[in-house]
């Protein structure tokens, strides 16, 4: 019997915060991107991610982890507001710089948006993984140009391949699933050229054909183009030359025939 004035082991209690019923039923699966929506109890959504430990719930809109740095939706954001702000007061952008732990801060943030990002694609938000990546793309360009530091400038240029990919497969799935195929195809077209441009400005352009994201691109577009409809010229073309490539001559003296009727007759 517990003394009176001694508290019973119920009494006092904190409620518990093990998140394993949160995890029942939903394993960590190795090399997959497990995510899924959820209602949050501020009757907001909320994007959850799995991974090996637990989960990571993040916020849909805004930053990630639902912070305001210094009042403004991101760190970014942040420090946009202070370059606007110099150049209102000295009527140029020369002077204004951002140091190290600045930068830090910004790569750190900016991991937020990519864990969001992955997940939003996955469950085919196509237009908040433009705003992401974009968004990304920004802090990336951010860096280059005002970072004190020149390891502070060029550490994420490695990534941009990746996030002009993903931002230009978001875009052009929009596309994709609206069935405007030419449009889906111009966007992967640009983001191919803009990586192309990526490896040019770094004298690697031999790194183009090697690139993991530029096989990516080329693959969609690949089953972009499969979707549009051919030209009759151009598969009489490509039956002629398939034909002269397989030796079947009188097949291709049949096809040049139809060529130049349909030449003619335009």
């Amino acid at each position: 019997m517990n003394r009176p004035d001694t508290p019973s082991r119920d009494e006092g209690r904190m409620p518990s915060r093990d998140i394993t019923p949160v995890l029942k039923g939903w394993d960590y699966e190795p090399g997959t991107i497990n995510v899924r929506k959820i209602s949050g109890m501020d009757g907001q959504p909320k994007l959850q991610m799995r991974v090996d430990l637990g989960l990571l719930q993040m916020e849909m809109t805004g930053r990630p982890d639902g912070a305001r740095p210094h009042g403004c939706e991101s760190l970014l954001d942040y420090h946009e507001r202070e370059l606007v702000e110099y150049r209102e007061r000295h009527g140029t952008e020369s002077g204004f710089q951002i140091t190290g732990d600045q930068c830090q801060a910004l790569r750190e943030e900016a991991v937020m948006y990519y864990q969001r990002y992955l997940g939003l694609f996955v469950l085919e938000d196509f237009v908040a993984v433009m705003r992401d990546t974009a968004r990304n793309l920004r802090v990336l360009d951010f860096c280059g140009k005002f970072a004190t530091d020149e390891h502070d400038q060029l550490i994420l240029e490695q990534y941009r391949p990746y996030i002009i990919m993903m931002n230009c497969r978001a875009e052009a799935s929009i596309h994709y699933n609206d069935r405007d195929y030419k449009p889906a195809l111009s966007v992967v077209e640009k983001g191919l050229d803009n990586i192309r441009e990526f490896f040019a400005r770094f004298g690697q352009d031999e790194a183009f054909d090697k690139s993991n994201e530029v096989r990516v691109l080329k693959k969609f577009a690949r089953e972009i183009r499969r979707k549009i409809p051919m030209d009759p010229m151009t598969r009489l073309q490509q039956q002629l030359d398939k034909a002269i490539k397989t030796e079947q001559y009188e097949e291709a003296a049949k096809l040049r025939d139809e060529i130049k009727k349909m030449q003619t007759s335009v």
